[in-house]
């Protein structure tokens, strides 16, 4: 209940006087609100993995030789080299077993392979990765489209379950670096928060962020944004956390006064 009496709406997140109103909740509505963006936000990633990442890793399998492996931390290539094996807007493959350069992908990511390790191009720069040694690994149409087909449902639930957790773990754990900050200011500033109310309300704050990060990976599936617009999107999603912490504060109750002992109208002693 709020100090005039009324009850807390504690169902939205995206207001500070929203998020206020959780410190007052039970815990158990917030753990609701908080699975139910989590949920949101899994299935924007899962959308994403699903529309932009899969079916380019389904054209560079198809685009295989029918032979060819990675034997003994080396390349068995029986095709052309350089070769596009499949190109997205943020993922493209390519074969060059000399890295030579000479293809060079529009995809925001390009995963090279090479005779003896892979190259990974992206905006902040490049990595190399060796193949594994002591490890015959599969690199060819044959092997690979069936496991793909047999695999990739199971991929994404897992990349889905994997999401959900580590937004709700994340939160959590972020919640609990915060609240005592926010207790203290809360103290300061004379308002009705302890130790379990403040782990709440830093807790909600999170959620806006998550909504921001969310779309944020929709607009950029559908091209709306690019992926220097994306990373802006991706630091102001902290930011926006940050800013609904402190903010939202302004809007939990007051500590009222206490009243002085006594009736102060009574009469004195005759």
């Amino acid at each position: 209940m709020s100090a005039d009496g009324k009850p807390n709406f504690t169902w939205e997140p995206f207001t500070p006087r929203g998020v206020a109103a959780f410190a007052q909740a039970r815990l158990s509505r917030l753990l609701l609100v908080q699975i139910l963006v989590a949920l949101v936000a899994t299935a924007a990633v899962t959308w994403f993995l699903d529309d932009s990442i899969c079916p380019v890793i389904k054209t560079a399998i198809q685009n295989l030789p029918a032979t060819g492996e990675i034997r003994s931390a080396k390349l068995d290539w029986p095709g052309d080299s350089p070769k596009l094996l499949a190109e997205g807007r943020f993922l493209a493959f390519d074969v060059d077993l000399n890295h030579d350069g000479k293809i060079n992908s529009t995809a925001d990511v390009q995963i090279e392979f090479g005779r003896e390790e892979i190259w990974s191009f992206a905006l902040l720069g490049y990595m190399e990765i060796p193949y594994p040694s002591g490890r015959i690994i599969a690199f060819n149409r044959t092997e690979l489209e069936p496991l793909w087909g047999a695999w990739k449902s199971t991929i994404l639930f897992v990349a889905a379950m994997v999401t959900a957790t580590s937004l709700l773990v994340s939160w959590w754990l972020l919640a609990t670096l915060y609240f005592f900050p926010v207790w203290l200011l809360g103290y300061f500033a004379n308002r009705d928060l302890n130790f379990r109310r403040s782990w709440r309300l830093s807790g909600a704050a999170l959620l806006p962020g998550a909504l921001l990060m969310a779309a944020g990976i929709v607009l950029y599936d559908f091209s709306l944004v690019d992926l220097v617009q994306f990373g802006f999107i991706f630091a102001a999603h902290f930011v926006l956390g940050w800013i609904y912490l402190f903010v939202s504060l302004l809007f939990v109750p007051g500590i009222p006064p206490e009243l002085p002992a006594g009736n102060p109208f009574g009469k004195g002693p005759v």
